[in-house]
């Protein structure tokens, strides 16, 4: 029996044969023309997409690979496996010496963090390395493709002021590539570069209060977006904005029609940022036309979307204020519960990454549960001597824990002064020469040899090798061209401190630099400023930043933040 199916396993196995060898003959150009006209996370496209993949391996096409990639994280319906082939496309990108390949990658998962996990940490870590990659590019669209991206992130932490100019930078460009002789790709990217730059400008100007600009900028992308449905999605962020502009000039019956001819547009894009937005002020237009109980579902639709998606933006924050009150007005005791804590919930996902949220959602909120509270108390006028003594108990370790806080306040800022200090009069260091090292140095190192290892490393420490994660002073001794002893030598004895320390602290002097003139890496979590100086741990970048700063990296991140927002900076740092 087994004997009579060899033929057909041979017939099988010629016919894959043959297929491969089909494909492999097929120009990259072909191989793509199969798939390229799908629609985005059309799963049907990875079969096509392997095969290019397959060609590029086994030519070993490094540039053709990182396409495959790319092409792959567009067509994966699973966000998940979008991340895993950007880091492949990553991994590729790093084997070649091609910066701008480089920098359009991590551009590309910077994006996939903010679009489908609404990570913006991750994200702006991301986006950061492709800036750092594109300094010198001469691709002027990928260099405003991040100047965007960078904006997107700004105005979700709330500085409308600086995106707005990120913004601003970005339409000129795109808005000049839209007309002419270009390919219609091209033009099609710019196009929807140009429309996605006036919505996000549109949506700073209104955080600003400036709603006469809003407005105009709203007319102008509703005008544009209209004329092709190649940019649905696009018309529907503009009739989103004009739904909330119409809320603002109090129509709300038009407010309300804008918003629900928006909706259906960004729940199919799964857009949960925006869906919420427009939820949210359609129940406030409810509101306002004396439709309680209608709103109520709107604002229960909008908590909703939070639960499930664990994401929310400020505004949305008044989204529970109005539910409290409700289930308070109502006395259902057991809602009101419900909503304060998902309240507290939210306020503990804003206060990891935004202390400004945080600190606003106390001033409003708990300054308003106060004043009830006064009020209750008034109304029962009596309180028994239980009540006084333990309010006066709490009166007392609040004062106690309120002067710890202060001390601690003052310590720290006097360490990060004297770290800025120190900061700001850098100067180079003076080698020694070999004439004033130790008589064992001298007995271990030739002169050659010291003048030798004094240029390698004085080039290593300036191009900043010594990032590099996982270095050993065996595999810089190899790099030199030396001996692991001569090289611990001469770093003993002019670092004065083993080759351990002394890389430590030049990576811990590199981040330090970075934090303090660059207020971009201040938002970046502890893991990602250990990860871009080379230190694996996150735990051993906190203690040998304390260790070699005197300062906790956490503490320095909010004194330098502070000085940043009151404008108390020599003028170094540019953001």
């Amino acid at each position: 029996m087994f004997s009579k199916k060899i033929p057909f396993y041979f017939f099988y196995l010629f016919l894959f044969f043959s297929f491969e060898k089909i494909y492999s003959q097929q120009s990259y150009e072909d191989l793509r023309s199969r798939y390229e006209a799908k629609n985005e996370n059309d799963s049907t496209a990875l079969k096509g997409i392997n095969l290019y993949l397959q060609k590029a391996k086994r030519e070993n096409n490094l540039t053709e690979q990182i396409q495959g990639y790319r092409d792959a994280t567009f067509f994966s319906p699973d966000k998940g496996t979008k991340l895993k082939y950007a880091d492949s496309a990553i991994a590729i990108a790093k084997k070649t010496d091609n910066k701008e390949l480089t920098s359009t990658v991590y551009l590309l998962k910077g994006s996939l963090y903010y679009f489908y996990y609404k990570n913006y940490q991750s994200a702006l870590a991301e986006y950061l390395k492709a800036y750092q990659y594109s300094k010198d590019s001469k691709d002027d669209y990928l260099t405003y493709k991040i100047i965007y991206q960078m904006g997107l992130v700004k105005s979700y932490l709330g500085y409308y002021h600086e995106a707005i100019e990120h913004f601003k930078e970005s339409i000129s460009y795109f808005e000049a590539k839209t007309k002419g002789d270009y390919h219609p790709n091209a033009l099609y990217n710019a196009q929807k570069g140009y429309l996605n730059s006036l919505h996000q400008l549109a949506v700073c100007y209104k955080n600003t209060q400036d709603y006469k600009k809003a407005d105009s900028i709203i007319n102008i992308g509703l005008h544009i977006s209209s004329k092709s449905t190649d940019f649905s999605l696009e018309k529907a962020y503009f009739l989103k904005c004009k739904g909330i502009s119409e809320f603002n000039h109090k129509n709300y019956n038009a407010s309300r029609n804008f918003l629900l001819q928006a909706l259906p547009v960004l729940n199919k894009n799964e857009d949960f940022y925006w869906s919420s937005v427009s939820d949210f002020y359609i129940g406030k237009n409810y509101l306002s036309l004396g439709k309680e109980d209608f709103a109520i579902k709107q604002f229960e639709k909008v908590d909703s979307i939070f639960q499930k998606r664990k994401f929310i933006v400020p505004e949305l924050l008044e989204n529970y204020h109005f539910l409290i009150k409700y289930y308070q007005k109502k006395k259902n005791v057991e809602k009101e519960l419900e909503y304060s804590k998902k309240l507290l919930k939210a306020d503990s996902i804003f206060s990891k990454d935004f202390n400004y949220l945080s600190a606003r959602i106390h001033k409003d909120y708990d300054k308003q549960i106060l004043e009830e509270s006064k009020t209750k108390l008034e109304a029962r006028n009596k309180l028994n001597i239980g009540t006084i003594i333990l309010l006066v108990s709490v009166l007392i370790l609040l004062a106690i824990l309120a002067w710890r806080f202060y001390n601690n306040a003052q310590s720290i800022k006097l360490k990060y002064h004297e770290l800025e200090k120190k900061l700001q009069q850098q100067t180079k260091p003076v080698l020694p020469s070999y004439e004033n090292i130790t008589n064992y140095g001298k007995s271990v190192l030739s002169e050659d040899i010291f003048m030798d290892l004094q240029n390698k490393l004085k080039e290593f420490e300036a191009t900043g090798n010594f990032k590099e994660n996982g270095l050993t002073i065996d595999q810089l001794a190899t790099t030199f061209r030396t001996n692991k002893s001569y090289l611990s030598q001469y770093i003993n004895d002019v670092k004065g401190m083993n080759f351990s320390k002394y890389l430590s602290t030049l990576r811990i002097n590199y981040i330090t630099k970075l934090m303090y003139e660059n207020p971009q890496y201040l938002r970046l979590k502890i893991q990602g400023l250990a990860n871009e100086c080379g230190i694996s741990s996150r735990q051993n970048f906190s203690d040998l930043f304390l260790e070699i700063n005197n300062i906790r990296p956490t503490d320095f991140i909010k004194q330098r933040r502070k000085e940043l927002e009151e404008g108390k900076i020599s003028g170094s740092a540019g953001s």
